[in-house]
């Protein structure tokens, strides 16, 4: 068997080792009356040589460091006073390295420790049993075909937030979105004149904490609204899919927001905004939001919002026109008189973590809009409703296991929602499966119905009062960010 070569490290390490082992013996086994007489010129003589090599080996230890490389062949014993020798010169050569890197370097890791990218995949394979016309799933947020392998969501995300105690009051986020879920609710061209410019962008917005009393922190951008108790990311949801609230909801705004927390338990928030799910305003009315958080029990959350908007356009989009255009590539013309009716909008959610399996929620919710401010001949001050709520609830069976369900009602008189006077019910019920830590599986049986004919059928212009499906839900997600995203 062909053996290695000792590096040099090992060499100086071993000849070191001999020199001065020996010269100990040889001093040893001298009579005393000998070692009385010896010269004491060699003995410093073979100190200086043990002190060369010692030299020599932290050297040669540098170097191998900086290579990357190891020797194969472990360092022959080392007497104790030798080895303290060694370490303490290795131990230099480590402070030399650590002085190599440069303030620059320093500021990037930091800012590279506190920073997260994280990116997430969100697929699904639905089956609607009424066969729908064009495999369409009604009256569906993000799940919205049938009988299809679909992606509903490729999501990634840049997180830096602020760290008070770090001495940094400044932070931001980016979300940018792809897919089904992305068309769905981002971008309508009927709430935004260009909606294709931000469609992907689903967050962006930068942060800075006042240093007014427990720090209030004051967010600038566009942001997915909380308004309703489900969000975007379908990991962070208990069931797969979306309930009718967080369809007809607002999905986000472009604005100011202010989070005051008064105490670790109570926050009041303020918004003021462009408006529901415009980025660019189709008016010159400013939406406003008040509202609270409050967690009385560590095991209890509950938020209240009142959002006070006006969602009627003063302004229509014509055929370019000179002089130039208000805006590039579009031309307006006034709308005269514009509508002015304000939409109301109270929203409220309450979560329970009533023991560590089970989790309780519940939601419930009042929209009413007019289309005009005050009645007037020709103006009807007539406004349409939308009324209900949601609960839910999440057990944990195991700690790859759970089971989720979901109740839902919406009035939605006035067709706000649905576009005709409906009573919508819907019941859903969630398996779900952790494969590993970042990969969800979920298979969920969903009934939608009401009292008025409103789904799709398997025939053209037929519809049915009900609407049922089986859906299979495959979530991915990796990155640093710790719980919901």
């Amino acid at each position: 068997m062909r053996t290695r070569p000792i590096s040099g490290v090992c060499r100086a390490i071993t000849i070191a080792a001999i020199v001065f082992c020996t010269s100990h013996s040889l001093l040893a086994q001298t009579p005393a009356s000998t070692q009385d007489t010896a010269s004491q010129t060699e003995i410093q003589q073979l100190r200086q040589l043990v002190q060369d090599l010692q030299v020599r080996v932290a050297q040669l230890e540098k170097e191998r460091n900086a290579q990357g490389t190891a020797s194969s062949v472990a360092p022959a014993p080392l007497s104790p006073s030798t080895g303290s020798a060694i370490a303490e010169n290795a131990g230099q050569a480590s402070v030399v390295s650590r002085q190599e890197i440069t303030s620059e370097d320093t500021k990037t890791l930091e800012f590279l420790r506190d920073t997260t990218i994280n990116i997430g995949l969100d697929g699904y394979y639905a089956y609607n049993f009424n066969h729908p016309v064009g495999r369409v799933n009604l009256l569906r947020a993000y799940d919205v075909l049938s009988n299809e392998f679909s992606l509903n969501q490729a999501s990634i995300v840049f997180d830096h937030p602020p760290e008070v105690a770090a001495g940094r009051r400044w932070g931001g986020r980016l979300d940018l979105q792809f897919g089904q879920a992305t068309d769905t609710l981002q971008g309508n061209p009927t709430n935004e004149p260009r909606p294709q410019i931000y469609r992907n962008v689903y967050q962006a917005y930068g942060t800075y904490v006042l240093p007014v009393g427990k720090g209030i922190n004051v967010d600038f951008g566009k942001w997915g609204s909380s308004l309703g108790i489900e969000g975007n990311y379908t990991k962070d949801q208990m069931n797969y899919s979306r309930s009718y609230w967080f369809n007809f909801l607002p999905f986000y705004h472009m604005g100011l927001r202010v989070a005051a927390p008064l105490n670790d338990n109570f926050t009041i928030n303020y918004w003021v905004v462009n408006g529901t799910n415009q980025v660019e305003a189709t008016n010159g009315f400013k939406d406003e939001l008040f509202g609270f958080t409050a967690a009385p029990r560590k095991s209890i959350s509950w938020t209240l919002n009142y959002y006070l908007g006006q969602d009627h356009p003063d302004r229509v989009e014509v055929a370019p026109t000179s002089p130039i255009p208000v805006q590039p590539g579009l031309s307006f013309q006034a709308i005269r008189p514009a509508s002015d009716g304000r939409t109301h909008i109270f929203d409220s959610y309450v979560t329970w973590k009533t023991t560590s399996k089970l989790t309780a929620a519940l939601e419930g919710d009042y929209f009413i809009q007019r289309l005009w401010r005050n009645a007037a001949p020709g103006h009807s001050s007539a406004p349409s409703h939308a009324s209900g709520g949601a609960a839910y609830l999440r057990y944990q069976a195991t700690p790859k296991i759970a089971l989720a369900t979901r109740a839902e009602y919406m009035s939605d008189r006035g067709g706000l929602f649905s576009g005709i006077s409906q009573a919508l019910k819907e019941n859903t019920i969630t398996f779900e499966y952790r494969v590993a830590d970042g990969m969800l599986m979920r298979y969920e049986w969903r009934r939608d119905f009401s009292n008025q004919p409103s789904f799709l059928t398997d025939v053209q212009n037929v519809l049915s009062k009900d609407q049922n499906t089986a859906t299979v839900g495959l979530i991915w997600w990796w990155g640093r960010k710790e719980g919901s995203w």
